[in-house]
């Protein structure tokens, strides 16, 4: 049987083939403006932050650094220890120390500052 009578597979030269590439589309020619980051965590490096993650854990300590992904080096890191049976803290609190490590941004649930935090206006209320 030839090829040319089977109908399939024929001028396509392998492989890919022209237009599919994935890469169409990209490159040069974006305006649109670059978005500006939702949680600007420069403002807390060196300054100290509680983090909760998923699961229930909760940790305070002085922010080093982070990535664009959230992972976040701090130091001075003191676990707040909670009742295995009931998942709350006890009373009085106790904590474990932990020191210096990196937390991995896809368990973060809550990032705050210790020192108080600012009310900024609903982006989500029609003006």
């Amino acid at each position: 049987m030839n090829s040319d009578a089977r109908g399939r597979g024929r001028g396509r030269g392998g492989r890919g083939g022209a237009g599919r590439g994935g890469s169409a589309g990209r490159g040069g020619g974006d305006d649109r403006p670059r978005r500006e980051a939702i949680l600007d965590l420069a403002k807390y490096v060196d300054k100290q932050i509680r983090v909760k993650f998923t699961g229930g854990r909760e940790v305070t300590g002085t922010l080093k650094g982070f990535d664009q992904l959230l992972n976040l080096v701090m130091d001075d890191l003191e676990e707040t220890v909670n009742d295995p049976a009931t998942g709350l803290p006890f009373v009085p609190q106790q904590t474990r120390a932990l020191g210096l490590a990196v937390l991995r941004g896809t368990s973060l649930v809550v990032i705050s500052p210790l020192d108080g935090a600012e009310e900024i206006a609903n982006p989500f209320q029609s003006a």
